[in-house]
């Protein structure tokens, strides 16, 4: 198991705009595509106007493959066309849960409660 952990960080002030068209637009398509959002979350002290969302995934190739078909899908490529502008940077990380956490990570995701 994989989690990629997303790193936005936005243009000053963009935060609404980016939230409402990622909770009305966005989210649809990637839970279809990638399955159960782990987190979300918006850095309240340090670094601001940044939003950080968390997807596990069963393997590199499973990331793969869903990421391929979220690119493929007409919807997600207009979405982008919205929030792309709005994001000033982006990091990612793909970590690893350690042995003794996997199994209450994907309980989590198969009740999901992230």
């Amino acid at each position: 198991m994989i989690v990629e952990e997303r790193i936005y960080t936005l243009h000053v002030g963009k935060v609404p705009v980016f939230m409402q068209i990622y909770e009305h637009e966005a989210l649809p398509i990637l839970r279809r595509h990638l399955g159960t959002q782990y987190g979300f979350f918006i850095n309240e002290v340090g670094t601001q106007n940044m939003i950080v969302h968390l997807w596990a995934f069963d393997s590199y190739d499973d990331r793969e493959k869903r990421r391929d078909a979220l690119t493929a899908d007409p919807g997600w490529a207009a979405v982008r066309l919205k929030n792309h502008p709005l994001i000033l940077h982006q990091e990612n990380r793909i970590m690893r849960p350690p042995a003794y956490f996997e199994p209450l990570l994907k309980a989590m995701l198969k009740a999901g409660k992230p």
